[in-house]
């Protein structure tokens, strides 16, 4: 028997609600979420074996003030959902987002579009420092780019550093999950989106690059740059113009001239 037609709606609307949940952990980052009242918090969870000391007496008191649902769990349960039993120091928080969601929505959402938008979007390719993700993230939202791609596979993920370094503007900023980056850009690719690598060997420079369509800018990693996979499926090859024998600059910098490139 066929699920009808309010069924499968609701499925879509719940399944785009879990979407856009974004799990934070260690004590002081879910403290500091929990006193931001502008950010909107779905649930709170607690490992049974926390001692009660000051932090973890606030974070109790700020979510029950705010009347969010607290859900305590043996530690084996909690880093299930941290997913990272090291550095969650016993507390999780699920934030939901309305930036926050998969490229499949996303996509689904433009494609949907009666005027299509030509949007930009950063697509991070095996760029495993915190640190570098936080920075990226914070220039992607000063630079007003309309997203960034974020694999769940090959990548930093969000954790304590990520968020301090990006000095809040995660909170801000569109993030599109997807489990590897170079099949979610093949599906990019078929709608017509330019997926645009970064060489120093590029005719192309980047401040060319016209905004005739929406266009993807893919960064590799820190020390390989992008990988062989993801490289096929770039439809355009930029560089950015360096004196001086240089050959290339820091990932977050390179993310920064992007973002900027059309502000005056």
């Amino acid at each position: 028997m066929k699920d009808s037609p309010q069924d499968s709606k609701e499925y879509l609307q719940k399944r785009a609600f879990f979407d856009s949940l974004l799990t934070i952990y260690g004590r002081k980052p879910v403290l500091e979420a929990l006193e931001d009242l502008s950010l909107p918090v779905h649930k709170l969870h607690l490992a049974d074996s926390n001692r009660r000391d000051q932090l973890i007496a606030r974070i109790e008191q700020l979510a029950t003030e705010r009347q969010i649902e607290i859900a305590h769990w043996d530690r084996k349960g909690l880093s299930r959902i941290s997913k990272n039993a090291r550095q969650d120091q016993g507390v999780a928080l699920d934030l939901a987002l309305p930036h926050y969601g998969t490229t499949e929505s996303f996509l689904q959402r433009e494609s949907a579009r009666d005027k299509k938008k030509n949007y930009e979007l950063l697509a991070l390719d095996g760029i495993t420092n915190p640190q570098n993700l936080g920075m990226i993230i914070r220039s992607a939202c000063a630079g007003g780019m309309d997203g960034i791609i974020l694999p769940r596979k090959g990548c930093a993920q969000i954790d304590p550093l990520v968020i301090k370094a990006s000095t809040g503007t995660l909170f801000k900023m569109r993030l599109l999950r997807c489990e590897t980056l170079a099949p979610a850009l093949a599906e990019f690719k078929k709608q017509g989106v330019r997926i645009c690598g970064l060489s120093s060997h590029a005719q192309q420079t980047l401040s060319s690059l016209d905004g005739d369509a929406p266009s993807i800018f893919v960064l590799g990693n820190e020390t390989r740059g992008v990988s062989e996979e993801v490289a096929r499926q770039c439809t355009h090859k930029l560089r950015i113009p360096m004196h001086n024998n240089v050959e290339s600059l820091n990932v977050a910098v390179t993310a920064a001239l992007i973002s900027f490139r059309h502000q005056s």
